[in-house]
């Protein structure tokens, strides 16, 4: 199934977005692929094996470089998202079952259940599905090389059926028949009375995944603490141990990032639904586990940033962060709901003292984030770009200049 929709999109949409400000060399084209809202999630991979890359996001696929839309399920209709959600908060992709074809990993609404969707090598029609798991919690799960062995897992929290009070955190990986669900690792221990597991229940906020303790393994992180992974990895058959850390409220992806050149990994978060953007350091062990101390980034600059990525934009070797705003995402309830969609990449320079400082440079302002979203050298020039769907539409940021 597909419509001329995308290819009107492609003919009408294609602009310059705002360059950053300051001394920043780098700029940036947009261009909108649907001016409507689909989904808060998003994906990029080459779907029907042309050599060009596409965009996918939950319900459809767009093909480049038209753009024309082809529908994955049945597309529901979302509205403006002033009073609405969609069903594909994230989305990736992977060969699942190895045909050498990318398939769909799909999350939709938090606490539903996680989906892959099969490619039908280039057959017309809805793609298979396949259920990961019958529940899919925390508004921020993760498809990662959690183990550095070059093979994505997905990391979330969910619930027992009918136990809205309960929950667990795992890693998530296909089994010996990939039409079934996919098998559980238990991170955490499973819930129990008076014994609630942080960032498991369906609208918890705040996940991560990177090595704080330096031990050259990486740990899931919420906002409660740290599950440290085992020296057994993912071979482990009980429950990583918990060190507890007051690491921010309802925020969005959390990014382990040495700040202060301390030898000492800190943590990056930033608010889903409010203002703020903050690193937490890592300080001194008491009881075990290391105090983490917030400092405030950016308090009041952009709202709703319920996502955020680590990413080397001007190729200078230090990690850059990238995120803006979700417009909406709670329809105008929410503090600075109708300010612009702003996208943002802050530009990492280390000083003298060691500390990195963070410059804002805004990429875009009538775009922001969703729940999701993607920072990859989409075009094949070398230079990374952003690709977002969100309430105001689906888009790709193509980075067109950069000078160390």
């Amino acid at each position: 199934m597909f419509s001329a929709v995308g290819l009107l999109a492609a003919l009408v949409a294609v602009a310059p977005a705002r360059a950053g400000d300051g001394d920043s060399a780098v700029s940036w084209k947009k261009t909108t692929v649907e001016g409507k809202f689909r989904s808060e999630g998003v994906a990029i991979a080459d779907v029907n094996r042309d050599g060009k890359t596409d965009v996918l996001i939950g319900d459809s696929w767009y093909e480049a470089p038209s753009w024309t839309k082809h529908d994955i399920r049945k597309p529901g209709n979302y509205g403006d998202g002033l009073h609405s959600y969609s069903d594909c908060m994230c989305c990736w992709t992977d060969d699942v079952n190895g045909d050498g074809w990318v398939d769909q990993i799909v999350v939709g609404f938090p606490g539903a259940p996680a989906a892959w969707y099969e490619n039908p090598k280039g057959k017309s029609g809805h793609w298979p599905r396949h259920e990961i798991w019958h529940s899919a919690c925390n508004e921020t799960p993760l498809f990662t090389d959690l183990f550095g062995d070059g093979h994505r897992v997905l990391v979330m929290g969910w619930q027992p059926r009918g136990k809205d009070n309960e929950g667990q955190m795992a890693w998530f990986s296909p089994g010996s028949d990939v039409d079934q669900p996919w098998e559980m690792h238990a991170i955490s221990e499973p819930s129990r009375p008076g014994h609630v597991i942080p960032g498991t229940f369906r609208f918890s906020h705040g996940l991560g995944v990177g090595d704080i303790n330096g031990d050259g393994r990486k740990d899931v992180i919420c906002t409660g603490g740290w599950w440290e992974q085992p020296e057994t990895g993912k071979k482990s058959a009980s429950a990583w141990t918990f060190h507890p850390a007051k690491l921010g409220d309802a925020v969005a992806d959390m990014i382990v990032y040495d700040v202060n050149h301390d030898g000492k990994a800190d943590v990056i978060a930033s608010s889903a639904h409010r203002f703020g953007i903050w690193w937490f350091e890592q300080g001194e062990v008491k009881d075990g586990s290391p105090v983490f101390t917030q400092h405030d980034l950016f308090p009041d600059l952009v709202s709703e940033t319920h996502a955020q990525i680590a990413a080397d934009i001007d190729r200078d070797g230090q990690l850059d962060l990238i995120t803006g705003k979700r417009f909406w995402s709670h329809g105008k309830n929410e503090p600075g709901s109708d300010k612009p969609a702003r996208l943002y990449w802050f530009q990492a320079r280390r000083g003298g003292d060691g500390k990195v400082t963070f410059t804002p440079r805004e990429v875009d302002d009538a775009s922001g984030i969703g729940t999701q979203f993607v920072v990859a050298d989409f075009n094949g020039d070398g230079l990374l770009d952003i690709v977002t769907s969100n309430k105001k539409g689906v888009f790709v940021l193509e980075q067109v200049g950069s000078k160390k």
